[in-house]
């Protein structure tokens, strides 16, 4: 779970102010729900200022392989979507994804190891009608080829679906074997695209080698202002050869909204790069690097999806911008 706390307040107009479920909430209908998460998206104010009345578009990255594009700033579903059937728990996420359809986002990305997260977004996906509109990123977790497939297979139950965007094999476990059901997969059209993750720099040189010597479409690893890592070693390589990369842990887990908590943004940059809140600070920094495709924070708040969603707007810092920014979040 990446947000532990709100960031500080954004939007003139509050999430509970939002339909659950905008299909039975009476005078609420569809189309004033878009109009609402639009304005929600815009209404960002920093220091007195406000923002357009409609936001700018979302910033796009290309997909390898020319396959399209995705937005570049997505959804995390690890703790967050790990609610069972719970209703109560399942409605915020619900606004969740159909706000991240209004806005113009797609990514999300789940694995088998994070509970009951697939189903909870299959069912959600379905109910919702947004299945068509979602990038699904999922993953392998399991030994051996057989149980690799039945798991594959599962996902795509849970899922409700019969392909995924990504499928990706979480933290290399058995790397070697997966890889071949993957390359089937992505022939037979039940994978678009394939790739691998990990949670830990320790495993950036093996990352290194499998990238070097195999045909991958992406990587997923830890990148932020308080992991970067992979901005020295990982993402130069992605540029050379034309992989996607999926930045997760953007806020370190959640940790780096307790180094900044009561701190005021650096005006200079709220200014010239249109940052309103420490998350789109943290975002922005990520997405300066053109080799990252998505940030995938986790949330299942969709007020804090919106804010979120802000660092994939307007303009991003370049390599000046981005060290200072860098010197900002060493001294705080």
């Amino acid at each position: 779970m990446e947000r532990l706390e709100p960031s500080q307040p954004f939007c003139p107009v509050r999430p509970s102010q939002l339909p659950l479920d905008p299909s039975k909430a009476g005078e609420w209908n569809r189309r004033k729900f878009l109009r609402a998460s639009l304005i929600l998206a815009a209404g960002t104010t920093f220091s007195g200022i406000n923002a357009a009345p409609l936001p700018t578009p979302l910033l796009r990255s290309p997909l390898p392989g020319g396959k399209g594009s995705v937005a570049r700033v997505g959804v995390g579903t690890w703790q967050t979507f790990d609610v069972g059937s719970d209703p109560a728990r399942r409605a915020p996420l619900a606004e969740v994804l159909r706000v991240l359809a209004a806005t113009g986002a797609d990514v999300v990305d789940t694995s088998p190891m994070y509970g009951s997260s697939e189903a909870v977004l299959g069912d959600l996906g379905v109910e919702t009608g947004l299945r068509s509109r979602l990038f699904l990123a999922t993953k392998v977790w399991t030994s051996g080829a057989t149980d690799g497939e039945l798991q594959m297979q599962e996902s795509l139950r849970l899922l409700r679906t019969d392909h995924v965007e990504l499928m990706q094999i979480h933290n290399l476990v058995d790397w070697r074997v997966h890889l071949k059901t993957l390359r089937t997969w992505k022939e037979s059209g039940r994978a678009r695209l394939i790739g691998v993750t990990h949670f830990q720099s320790g495993a950036f040189g093996k990352i290194e080698r499998i990238l070097k010597s195999e045909a991958l479409d992406f990587v997923q690893l830890p990148f932020s202002l308080e992991e970067p890592e992979a901005g020295n070693r990982i993402l130069p390589l992605c540029a050379d050869r034309g992989l996607g990369f999926l930045a997760n842990r953007p806020f370190g887990g959640g940790e780096a909204f307790a180094r900044v908590r009561g701190k005021p943004l650096p005006t200079e940059l709220a200014l010239d790069v249109g940052i309103s809140s420490w998350a789109q600070f943290l975002l922005k920094w990520i997405l300066g690097h053109a080799a990252v495709t998505c940030a995938i924070p986790g949330t299942g708040n969709p007020n804090h999806l919106l804010d979120n969603l802000g660092g994939a707007r307007g303009v991003l810092p370049d390599a000046m911008q981005r060290e200072r920014m860098q010197q900002i979040w060493r001294a705080a």
